[in-house]
């Protein structure tokens, strides 16, 4: 089932050839939801485009245009407004045959895409040996909510985690290791560094201390690379150990992912250099093997080189990032390669794209795309960090979260005079502390940074998980209240709509799709958090307004679907969001 957007530009670009001829078959009909509800629900403003090309004015190209549209199915008569806008009103018919045409599908009318890809998104990425930290928050749950995204709309989603498990600091880590766990490496399940921030710190001071401990850890990095037996024992170690940390703020998290670290590549390394050099973009700077870009200048204003090998015949970050585009085109045959990063990182994805295009290593039709986000804030406005300046466990950022949600449950039910079980406050404090985490971030739009509030995430007011979760929990209130099951209210149920409110929150659960497609295309979640949000809006200004039990037959059946209609799309937009919803709160 196309949206009703899709329709209704569909229709009006037949009005255009009709009225113009074929050449305007692909002319953009330029179709938005309209400003305000008297001009309708939306406007066409294409009219005023075509202007100096048709050489008329405007209106009397938009009167040319209705003259030829036939929406009669779905708009009243369609109304020219002002310098030429066609502003077009649903008609509540249709509104109401949509709506219980979708309430009978699982997916709520939703189609699946009809030209799916193979969608590749890299998200949260963290580093072995170090914790993961706020800053890898947005990454993974920006990346994990595109990804749900994309698999709801029908494509094949390769989630992955571009583990950094290689490189020079795992001398330093290794050496360390066989230093002070020598027990580790010849008794199996011997290995517990405990808080891995600290071994890595007691690590990195033993390393710029220590002439002698540099100078073993540069050999263990040769020792790594060639593949000693019990250097590479080692290195495993310490990557099993950093996993299963990562494991449990993952479950926490509710994220699922396939782990590829830079280690996977590290056989590819050597072709991408080899490949480079066929094609003739590489050059020789300072011993080292680079690639001049485009539009990149260093301070002093002269080309600024990508390397890919270093002058010692080492490879760097570049070069792993080069041979892993490579492996998921060649490999993973991806359509669509997404990378979620900090936009720190804006100019590294904006150069070694630029050397795979150079090198004609992507398909036509291939899009390479970086979805940068901003940092998180404290209540300062600076950097989020704890009161000593450290920068902040994630792992801790969650508890505090679960915390504070818990307090707040206790209490309500206090105030309440509600007893519940301890299972029940668990549940709870789980599900609204990590949510808020969640949604908070979401609902800003990435690319800007924001500050991170627990006060302002938990409220239980203003676009918040709290006010969805609430407005999930009212829906299932009206069920248990009155013991209805929502599934089964009797073949001859309609849905009818007579009161104001009533046709406003039909128009917005009709948009959804509109939505989704839109998040599809520009990657934006808090597109689809507006959309949660002002559901969750006008839901409740529907059952402040309209009695829904109270009610009299047809309106007391009609108005139960609506809101089964919008639990269903509240649990189904929150889960695209990686948020689980409740029952009771």
């Amino acid at each position: 089932m196309n949206s009703t957007q899709q329709q209704l530009k569909n229709k009006l670009s037949q009005a255009l050839i009709a009225a113009f001829g074929a050449e305007y078959s692909y002319t953009d009909p330029i179709l938005v939801n309209a400003s305000n509800p008297k001009f309708g629900d939306y406007q066409a403003n294409v009219a005023l485009s075509l202007s100096k090309k048709l050489g008329k004015q405007p209106r009397i190209i938009a009167s040319e245009i209705v003259d030829k549209l036939d929406v009669s199915e779905i708009c009243e008569t369609p109304e020219i407004a002002g310098p030429g806008f066609i502003n077009l009103k649903i008609k509540t018919s249709y509104l109401e045959n949509q709506l219980n045409t979708i309430q009978q599908d699982a997916r709520l009318g939703i189609p699946k895409t009809p030209t799916p890809k193979k969608q590749i998104v890299d998200f949260s990425s963290p580093n072995i040996a170090k914790e993961m930290h706020v800053g890898h928050l947005r990454s993974t749950i920006i990346g994990d909510s595109i990804a749900r995204i994309l698999e709801f709309r029908g494509h094949d989603v390769l989630r992955l985690n571009h583990v950094g498990d290689w490189g020079t600091q795992f001398g330093m880590l290794i050496t360390y290791l066989k230093e002070v766990y020598p027990q580790a490496l010849t008794t199996a399940n011997a290995l517990d560094i405990g808080d891995l921030v600290t071994f890595y710190r007691q690590a990195k001071q033993r390393f710029d201390e220590d002439k002698n401990f540099q100078e073993i850890a540069r050999q263990e990095v040769v020792k790594l690379q060639a593949g000693a037996p019990d250097t590479i024992h080692a290195w495993k170690l310490l990557c099993e150990q950093s996993r299963k940390e990562f494991q449990i703020i993952y479950d926490i998290l509710d994220i699922k992912l396939i782990e590829r670290g830079e280690s996977f590549y590290n056989p590819y390394l050597s072709k991408v250099v080899e490949d480079l050099e066929k094609t003739g973009l590489l050059e020789e700077n300072q011993g080292a093997k680079c690639v001049f870009l485009d539009g990149f200048k260093n301070r002093e204003g002269e080309p600024l080189p990508l390397i890919v090998q270093k002058s010692d015949g080492g490879y760097n970050y570049a070069t792993t990032d080069l041979a892993a585009l490579r492996y998921r085109i060649l490999q993973d045959n991806g359509n669509r390669i997404i990378y979620v990063t900090d936009e720190g990182q804006s100019n590294h994805f904006s150069q070694f794209f630029q050397v795979a295009k150079k090198a004609q290593w992507i398909p036509e039709n291939m899009e390479l795309v970086h979805v940068p986000f901003g940092l998180v804030l404290g209540e300062d406005g600076k950097k989020f960090k704890t009161r000593s300046g450290d920068t902040v466990r994630l792992r801790d950022l969650l508890d505090e979260a679960i915390s504070r949600a818990r307090q707040d449950i206790e209490k309500r039910l206090q105030d309440d005079g509600r007893i519940e079980s301890e299972e029940f406050i668990t549940n709870v404090a789980e599900i609204v502390g990590i949510s808020a985490v969640k949604y908070a971030d979401l609902s800003q739009n990435r690319t800007s940074s924001y500050i991170f509030s627990y006060d302002k995430m938990l409220a239980l007011k203003g676009n918040t998980a709290p006010y969805m979760l609430y407005a999930y929990v009212r829906t299932q209130g009206i069920s248990r209240e009155g013991n209805i099951d929502f599934t089964n209210l009797g073949t001859d149920a309609k849905i009818l709509l007579t009161e104001d409110t009533e046709l406003t929150l039909a128009k917005h659960l009709l948009q959804l799709d509109e939505v989704l497609t839109e998040v599809e295309q520009d990657l934006l979640p808090n597109r689809l958090c507006d959309y949660l949000y002002q559901l969750s809006d006008k839901f409740n200004k529907f059952y402040e307004n309209c009695p829904v039990l109270k009610s009299e037959e047809p309106a007391r059946t009609s108005r139960l679907m609506l809101c089964d209609l919008t639990a269903r799309t509240l649990k189904l937009g929150l889960n695209l969001l990686g948020i689980r919803v409740l029952e009771r709160m």
